[in-house]
């Protein structure tokens, strides 16, 4: 299981100070690739974490992104979301442009960042870019870099408008096309990315969380590929379908909810993704041959 990375983190590993923003606004940041590819140090790379990523990238490289590898030879730009692993691998000693950092409520005003196809879907979110569009690109992110160290009372708000401009532009464009990550067979690969997505959205702190992937539709539009696709995959790796492995993972941070919160039911089955609770009781008896009613009583009274 890849190491989580969180925004604090993220600036330990590159060596900077966060910028500092207003909690209700989110995050924002912006760097110069030359200032994090530091001579002593292996360039950062990183799969698991809580914030987008937009890279605009000059130089010799390539991009793993879900089961695809893109190699690049030139200017791309990059749009990473926290679902997808993905691995950026220097070719080249020679690397420059940006790194844009966000988190998904600084974009609470334009509506859901991740339902932006580039965010989306992997083999829309690396684009190559002609000389004409690299210097369009490279002067938003200048534009970007130089806002941030300005002190306009109303920047973050001009930095999501110049954000929004390079999102919307980006999408009109021709994606790049990658080849099957060879590391490994497909099957063995789709199931580590299926693997990695569902352990992802684990353990559930917060009662106000939800799980945003339980069907085997949802996981398969996430990797791009068609659900029995997926399903032949996982059964051919693991012995098992889609419905099965995602349901035993349910089943089991269920338990340690009712286990371990004092959480209600109908609290711990939203947070699962059950709209109603009856059917989340229905789910857990027939696998766990108890109520969770019943289950959390049993284990209370063993406490005790």
């Amino acid at each position: 299981m890849a190491t989580f990375v969180g925004l604090h983190t993220f600036y330990k590993l590159v060596n900077q100070d966060p910028d500092p923003l207003q909690q209700d606004a989110g995050h924002f940041n912006i760097f110069k690739i030359e200032d994090l590819l530091l001579p002593e140090r292996k360039p950062v790379t990183y799969s698991r974490r809580n914030f987008y990523k937009i890279s605009l990238v000059i130089g010799h490289s390539k991009i793993h992104y879900a089961d695809q590898s893109i190699d690049v030879d030139g200017a791309v730009l990059v749009f990473t979301n926290p679902m997808l692993p993905y691995n950026w691998e220097r070719i080249s000693k020679v690397q420059s442009g940006y790194v844009c950092i966000f988190t998904e409520a600084f974009f609470s005003r334009f509506g859901n960042i991740k339902d932006y196809p580039v965010f989306q879907f992997a083999d829309r979110a690396v684009i190559p870019l002609t000389d004409a569009d690299l210097s369009f690109y490279a002067a938003l992110f200048l534009r970007m870099f130089n806002e941030l160290q300005s002190d306009y009372a109303f920047k973050y708000d001009l930095l999501r408008s110049l954000l929004m401009e390079v999102i919307h532009s980006v999408q009109k464009k021709q994606p790049a096309s990658g080849s099957p990550a060879t590391d490994s067979n497909a099957s063995e690969r789709i199931t580590a990315l299926f693997a990695d997505l569902l352990e992802r959205q684990f353990p559930i702190e917060l009662s106000s969380q939800v799980v945003g992937l339980h069907t085997p539709a949802a996981f398969a539009r996430q990797l791009n590929i068609h659900v029995n696709h997926l399903n032949k995959a996982l059964k051919e790796t693991t012995g098992q379908t889609t419905s099965q492995l995602i349901n035993d993972r349910l089943l089991q941070e269920a338990k340690i909810l009712l286990k371990s919160t004092n959480w209600t039911i109908n609290e711990i089955a939203w947070s699962l993704g059950f709209e109603e609770p009856n059917h989340f009781s229905s789910f857990f008896k027939s696998r766990a041959k108890v109520t969770p009613k019943r289950f959390r009583g049993v284990v209370d009274g063993l406490r005790s």
